[in-house]
């Protein structure tokens, strides 16, 4: 399996780059980031590959970072979404918009782009939501750091993201941590 590529931007047409590396070209279906970096025909580009096989067909996908295809491998693990829709949903807003989604319950972003329904944006909710929850986030958005950093302190304390993710809503994700988790205890019914 391909899995990352560095080499010689040889050709961008529309969602695929082609790229250059030790005499071979290899053709990429390419994240929103890669197209808009700004790379220039016949600089070196860095590409992390997830190797698509099927019986009939090998297509590689191309993302600017780990974060990028961790998040795209998730999406393609849900039923009903392929993984020309979960290209389409990282484009659309990056790693960072996508786990806001999930973690946000935000059916409407997701059903927002082409070829997502309602149905299918809740699928991506529901199966992702403890997956997401459970990771380190690198987010830049302050709130989401906030909320990360409760979800964390709260499993720490034996919660399960199930519990937390029912109870954290109406949290305060301004105020101090003490204070959040405070709150986040007395919705869970124990006393802070």
């Amino acid at each position: 399996m391909i899995g990352y590529l560095k080499g010689k931007l040889l050709s961008k047409s529309g969602k695929q780059i082609l790229v250059e590396t030790g005499g071979v070209g290899y053709e990429v279906i390419s994240s929103a980031a890669i197209l808009n970096s700004g790379f220039s025909i016949g600089q070196e580009i860095e590409v992390y590959i997830y190797t698509h096989v099927r019986e009939d067909q090998l297509t590689l996908f191309g993302f600017s970072s780990v974060k990028e295809k961790e998040i795209f491998q998730q999406l393609i693990a849900v039923s009903g979404v392929g993984s020309k829709t979960a290209m389409n949903i990282i484009s659309a807003g990056g790693p960072e918009n996508v786990t806001k989604a999930i973690l946000d319950s935000d059916v409407g972003w997701f059903a927002g782009i082409s070829g997502i329904g309602k149905k299918t944006a809740q699928r991506i909710i529901i199966d992702l939501k403890g997956k997401i929850g459970g990771q380190e986030l690198d987010l830049s958005d302050e709130g989401m750091k906030a909320k990360s950093e409760l979800i964390a302190a709260l499993k720490s304390m034996g919660f399960s993201l199930k519990e937390i993710s029912s109870h954290i809503q109406t949290i305060d994700f301004n105020a101090p941590l003490s204070d959040q988790i405070r709150m986040a205890l007395k919705n869970l019914g124990k006393n802070g």
